[in-house]
This record gives structure tokens, C-alpha cells and sequence, in this order.
């Protein structure tokens, strides 16, 4: 790809917006920056403008007048009139991700899915490691694909954590091992329905060619509907049925290849949502080359990542977990699955259009208490009548009146079924504000 010369604009100075600069810069573009922030309060981006000495416009018409390309950061809505104008002069457009692409030395394994991406992609990149294969991880999570075209080599696995909203501007980026855990309704304030935000996880698999994997969730009605319409051989994971090829729980454990393949008592994650981030990226470790009694030995060294039902503390007798990174209903669910009962939960955050009423069902005769937070409160009072609930506003009111009323064996649990960005600059934020709340009970 050749960028010298030409006119480029990055979108968002998030870690992306930032990554792309530096890229963009060592390949002589010229280039511009903008955001709907204002430069001072950049942070880290601030300083990367500084260093490269790229000029800053506030995000307005202006910042996209006398282009060639946008780049456009994951967290920058496609659908802005200043975008939509561009795009209707013939300005192209492409994402980090894309962006980055060409120059990312190494396979590439790509991981998407409404709930579990984080932990199958740090459980992927934990088992290849043990198993002594070279990777690096990155993406969604730690650094952007662009900040890992650096540290990239031939034969170097890239095992990257992929959102629909990277997903949605790829044309050419290609995995040679794509998984999908799920998908469910998620993002639905962006992607506006159902369809577009499965298009944009289904993109992964789309720019596969025949010689690719994918790794697919076989009791998932979306993901189970793409195998006829990719170019890449399926290998399927499930909890409900033995698969003709792929992985499989059954007595004992997971299975694959007819045989015991992980005893269930290696696995430490918590929650039966997990066993499928287990078997999803055993699949695609074993793809990538990790014989089956390495995969068993590093499932077993594997713990839970930060605010992904993380035990916190027990307290007389009252556990904590912080699960901050349930940001949909789906996730959610899947965090009340893992406890039998006793639950004091702490819902609420920034809608995204989700419907909270299957929540009901699942808390009614597990949850003591609902504990109600940020912009979305209200709508999800409305949806789960019948329930102990309690308007809190903040998290710390929360947390402090679920500990004040639980008991010995109670669990008190943050899994927000939403977005932070009401009171929070992200999930992660959130998550360690709880720890510390929890943390400081005495």
C-alpha cells in the first residue's frame, strides 16, 4: 500500500486514532487529526500530535475538507455528516484495522462474538504461549492492530480480538483462523438493527479464502447459518451435541477427536458461558499448531481476566465479583447463570437499545436485590417489574447498600447488562471503581 503524499485525516484519538498516526507517519503521508474532544484533552493522543507535529482540527466539515482517505477509529459512528458528506465527494474510507493490515507481519487469528472475546482471546494467545508458539495479542483489547505493526513477524501468530465496529470498514483484511463465540443483540444504538450488526461480525468470515478456519459455535442459530456461505472450512464447537469436527462437551468434560480432550476440573473459569470460550480457543490453538496435552496443561494455569467474572473479595461470608465487561443483556444472563442464588446485582449504564426483560426471568428466585444505576435505570425499573429494586444512581451508592443488606453466602455482583459511558470513560474504569469500593469495606 502506498500512503506517500497523500492527504489523510484520522478519525477519533482514542488508542486507535493515535496507533494510525504513528503508522501513517512512517509512511509519508500527510496528515491531519480530529475529534470531538478538544487537543487538551487528548492525553496520550495529544502527545503522539505533538511528537509527529500533525496538524489538529476539531471535529466539524472543516477537518474533512481537502482530502484523500479517512481513517476512521472503531468508536467513530460511520453515519456523521461530516463522514456521510466526504464519502459523497468520493473521499474513501477505511478502518485502523484495515489500515494496518498490509503491513502486520505473520497469521492472524481474528475472534469476535457478541460475549466472551476478551477471555477467548487471552485464553488463545495464554496457549499458544505455553505451548512455546510464538504470538502477540492485541486489537480490541491491550494495543490496536496499527500499534502491533512494529513488534510483528513472519511466523509470529497475531491473535487479535475483533468488535463489529473494526469489523464493519474491512475489505481486504483476511484471517487465516476467524471464531465467532455468538451472536446476539448487541450495539443496536450503533449498527440500528439486528441484520447490520450481524453483517459486521459476519465480515470476519467473508474475506476468508478456502485454504482458511472458522471456528464456529454450532448451537448458535446465527453463527450455525454461515457455514454454507463462507469459503472456509468450518470447525465447529458445542455444549449440546457431539460435531463431526471440532470440540464437544460431553461426560467428563470436553471432547474432540472422540476423546476426553479437558477435564472439566482444569477448567477455573466460572459460569457454563465459559466452557465455550474454552473449546473456541482450544480449536483455534490447535489450528495454530498446540498439540491436545498442551492445550490441557495451559487451560488449567488459566485465570479469569480483569472484570470478567473476577472474584473481588469475600467478606463475612459475602463474595464480590466484577463482571464490568457484561455491557449487554446477553452477557449479563450469562453472569447470572454461573450463581445458583442469593444475588445482589448492580444493573444499569448507558443503554444501547437492548431489551432487559429476559433478565427478569433469570433473577426472579436467584436475586435479593436489584441495584439500579446511571442513564438506564428507569428503562430497566420499567422492564423488571416484580423484582427488589433499588434506584442507586452511582456505583458506589450501590455497592454500599448491597453489602449493608447481604448475608453470609450471598454474592454481590456487578454485571451491568450496559455501556459506561454515562458516568464512566469505560467499562474497564468502571470495573476497577468497584474493586476499590469493595475493597474499602470494612
Amino acid at each position: 500500500m502506498n500512503l506517500r503524499g497523500l492527504r489523510i485525516v484520522v478519525a477519533g484519538m482514542g488508542k486507535s486514532g493515535a496507533a494510525a498516526l504513528e503508522l501513517l507517519s512512517t509512511q509519508g503521508a500527510l496528515l491531519r487529526a480530529t475529534d470531538n474532544r478538544p487537543l487538551a484533552e487528548l492525553g496520550d493522543a495529544a502527545r503522539v500530535i505533538e511528537k509527529l507535529g500533525v496538524g489538529f482540527v476539531p471535529q466539524s466539515p472543516k477537518a474533512f475538507e481537502g482530502i484523500d482517505l479517512m481513517v476512521v477509529s472503531p468508536g467513530v459512528p460511520l453515519d456523521l455528516p461530516e463522514i456521510a458528506a466526504a464519502l459523497a465527494r468520493g473521499v474513501k474510507l477505511t478502518g485502523e484495522l484495515e489500515l494496518a493490515a498490509p503491513f502486520l507481519k505473520g497469521p492472524k487469528i481474528g475472534i469476535t462474538g457478541s460475549n466472551g472475546k476478551t477471555t477467548t482471546t487471552a485464553l488463545t494467545a495464554h496457549i499458544l504461549k505455553e505451548c512455546g508458539i510464538p504470538c502477540q495479542v492485541g486489537g480490541n483489547i491491550g494495543w490496536p492492530p496499527a500499534a502491533m505493526v512494529a513488534s510483528s513477524k513472519p511466523g509470529q501468530w497475531n491473535v487479535l480480538e475483533l468488535s463489529s465496529f473494526q469489523l464493519e470498514t474491512i475489505h481486504d483484511f483476511r484471517a487465516d483462523i476467524a471464531v465467532c463465540l455468538n451472536v446476539t443483540p448487541d450495539h443496536l444504538d450503533r449498527h440500528k438493527t439486528f441484520e447490520a450488526y450481524t453483517a459486521a461480525k459476519r465480515r470476519l468470515f467473508e474475506t476468508q479464502r478456502s485454504g482458511d478456519w472458522a471456528v464456529l459455535n454450532a448451537d448458535d442459530p446465527v453463527t450455525h447459518g454461515w457455514a454454507n456461505r463462507i469459503s472456509a472450512q468450518p470447525v465447529w464447537f458445542s455444549q449440546l451435541k457431539r460435531v463431526s469436527r471440532g470440540l464437544w462437551v460431553s461426560e467428563g468434560g470436553v471432547h474432540a477427536d472422540g476423546e476426553l480432550m479437558i477435564p472439566f476440573e482444569s477448567i477455573q473459569l466460572r459460569g457454563r458461558h465459559n466452557l465455550e470460550n474454552v473449546m473456541a480457543a482450544a480449536a483455534a490453538a490447535q489450528l495454530a499448531g498446540a498439540p491436545k496435552a498442551g492445550i490441557r496443561a495451559a487451560v488449567a494455569s488459566f485465570q479469569a481476566v480483569e472484570h470478567r467474572l473476577e472474584f473481588v473479595r469475600r467478606l463475612r461470608g459475602v463474595d464480590y465479583f466484577n463482571d464490568s465487561k457484561a455491557t449487554n443483556v446477553d452477557a449479563a444472563l450469562k453472569a447470572i447463570e454461573a450463581f445458583p442464588g442469593g444475588l445482589w446485582i448492580i444493573l444499569g449504564g448507558k443503554d444501547k437499545g437492548g431489551d432487559y426483560t429476559p433478565l427478569a426471568a433469570a433473577l426472579r428466585g436467584k436475586a435479593r436485590g436489584v441495584m439500579l444505576i446511571g442513564a438506564a435505570a428507569e428503562k430497566i425499573a420499567g422492564q423488571l417489574g416484580g423484582l427488589p429494586l433499588a434506584e442507586c444512581g452511582t456505583l458506589d451508592a450501590a455497592v454500599r447498600k448491597a453489602a449493608a443488606a447481604a448475608e453470609e453466602g450471598d454474592t454481590v455482583l456487578l454485571a451491568p447488562a450496559c455501556a459506561s459511558f454515562d458516568q464512566f470513560r469505560n467499562y474497564e474504569e468502571r470495573g476497577r471503581l468497584f474493586k476499590t469500593l469493595v475493597t474499602g469495606i470494612v
